[in-house]
């Protein structure tokens, strides 16, 4: 089955009436547990942006303290978890600073918990952070700009 394009679902969901669509976004929520994710985030979360990123901040802490540090393959592996994890809920949002915030945190926290940073691996997924956090500030309003990169150079010279 081809799926169909946005403009048609558009469409398609317009003809629809208020209890079918609520149908439809149930039975997506049920299939797949991203979609439940997003659906939470929109009714629940979406309102109040800083205290999602403190709930997702506390999902990163977790998974931080999990990390199996017997060999540089597990400590890698589990930062591009935490870090996939960070992007997922960055994808929800969609604001730039709650982007921002949580990849700052997740530099902070590599860091602070693998400093220094033992391994190429983990310095290219640092790096490869810094630069992203780079080009967020560049796209931001200049009062922001200035207050994300004095942020960005710190984190930059913590390293």
């Amino acid at each position: 089955m081809k799926a169909a394009s946005i403009r048609d679902l558009k469409i398609e969901l317009n003809t629809k009436t208020k209890k079918e669509l609520v149908e439809l976004c149930l039975q997506m929520a049920k299939f797949k547990k991203d979609s439940k994710e997003l659906l939470t985030y929109l009714l629940y979360e979406a309102q109040d942006e800083e205290a999602y990123i403190e709930s997702v901040k506390i999902e990163m802490d977790e998974l931080f303290d999990q990390v199996n540090s017997s060999s540089y393959y597990y400590v890698n592996k589990s930062m591009r978890k935490i870090l996939r994890l960070a992007k997922k809920f960055i994808r929800y949002s969609k604001k730039k600073t709650t982007e921002f915030e949580l990849l700052k945190y997740f530099c902070e926290q590599l860091l602070e918990r693998h400093a220094p940073l033992s391994n190429y691996t983990l310095e290219n997924i640092y790096d490869r952070q810094i630069i992203a956090l780079r080009k967020i500030v560049a796209s931001l309003h200049e009062d922001l700009q200035y207050d994300y990169g004095i942020e960005l150079e710190r984190l930059e010279e913590m390293k």
